[in-house]
């Protein structure tokens, strides 16, 4: 049932899944199986051992890639080991070319586990394109976009890079976990991989860890298949039904993330006690231009310092909310507060953290679909 030209709430529910053949079942069944009979050697119904292919996967991989206006999608054991998967494309002595201001995790991956290998990074403020373009030479194989980036939601302008990466014949992969598929399509914009922790909004009721990765080249697209097979970081059925029913309603709650995102956003600019609001809505946001012109819409993810920039005063308010939940992770139905400097990002070193804003005061926050005046009035008691 998938059909590039529907709109994107048809394709969350539609796209890639179609009622069950054995039975007529509107929900695609969890194959709880780890292998499947065969008629006789070679002779099968199109999956042999659910590492390489499981038919609950499969319906969600397809549905990915319909919601991504991509052709390939392919489901991890979580956004890192999807990261991990394209990573393993390159070799010895290539370049990557990263976002400096990143997810701590990446920032994990990158620097503790691939660059012993003789893979190099460089962590580059990708704000204005330009800087990219200096640490691009022939070794130039990956350039690795967030947009909004994690924590401070710098945008990034998706087409430029990609003009970038094309000159270069370089990968261009964009991790999309902040903006979602409903406000932001990379591949459209000429991005060659989308990545996905789908533990986020994607699955969106904190119950399941996940990574995906959309192509619509069948070439890297082939590759990324022939590595998840390879290494066998692959999600299992049952979460796989998860994250697929989840899609179903995330148009309905980024719209919700969207708003009360917008309304905690003014709220905190306002009050007396915050210092800076990062929130892409702001028409003095960096690149909020970039990001009327990319995104439709600016997300539910805000992060904001105190005036003073005293750790202690961070950490009191992370404690006194009483509706926002203490916690790691993001783009869950409830709202999250966390404090970067030691959770999230607490992997990069202290000196590179305050070179991207990640200062002690930071505090982030996931701002899901309950009341907004709820929220705002707990945010209003925590900073009072």
């Amino acid at each position: 049932m998938k059909d590039n030209n529907q709109q994107f709430a048809t394709k969350a529910i539609h796209g890639g899944v179609e009622p069950d053949p054995a039975t007529g079942a509107i929900m695609t069944p969890i194959y709880q199986t780890s292998t499947y009979v065969q008629e006789e050697v070679g002779m099968h119904k199109g999956y042999e051992y659910s590492r390489t292919l499981n038919p609950t996967r499969h319906a969600l991989e397809k549905n990915l890639a319909a919601i991504e206006n991509g052709k390939f999608g392919a489901c991890f054991g979580s956004g890192l080991a999807a990261i991990d998967c394209l990573i393993k494309m390159l070799n010895p002595g290539d370049e990557v070319i990263s976002t400096n201001d990143l997810y701590g995790g990446s920032y994990r991956l990158f620097n503790t586990i691939f660059a012993k290998y003789g893979i190099v990074f460089h962590f580059v403020p990708m704000e204005d394109p330009a800087e990219i373009e200096k640490y691009v030479n022939d070794k130039t194989k990956l350039i690795w976009v967030e947009t909004p980036t994690n924590p401070m939601m710098n945008i990034v302008d998706i087409s430029a890079v990609a003009a970038i990466a094309k000159k270069a014949n370089a990968i261009l992969c964009v991790d999309n976990t902040f903006a979602t598929p409903y406000l932001q399509t990379p591949l459209d914009l000429g991005a060659d991989v989308v990545m996905h922790s789908a533990t986020k909004y994607l699955g969106g009721h904190s119950d399941v860890v996940m990574g995906a990765l959309v192509t619509s080249n069948e070439e890297i697209a082939n590759e990324i298949y022939r590595i998840q097979n390879s290494s066998g970081a692959v999600t299992g059925p049952m979460d796989s039904f998860l994250v697929l029913r989840g899609i179903k309603t995330l148009h309905l709650r980024v719209q919700r993330h969207c708003e009360n995102g917008e309304k905690v956003a003014h709220f905190l600019k306002a009050h007396p006690k915050v210092d800076k609001v990062y929130w892409p809505g702001f028409e003095d946001h960096k690149n909020h231009e970039v990001a009327k012109k990319q995104m439709r819409g600016f997300g539910g993810m805000i992060s904001f310092t105190l005036k003073g920039n005293v750790m202690q005063d961070a950490l009191e308010i992370v404690k006194k909310v009483k509706i926002f939940a203490l916690a790691e992770s993001l783009g869950g139905v409830e709202s999250l507060i966390g404090h970067p400097a030691t959770m999230t990002h607490a992997s990069i070193p202290k000196e590179e953290r305050e070179k991207t804003g990640v200062i002690d005061s930071l505090i982030r926050l996931s701002v899901g679909v309950e009341d907004a005046q709820d929220l705002i009035a707990d945010l209003e008691q925590a900073l009072a």
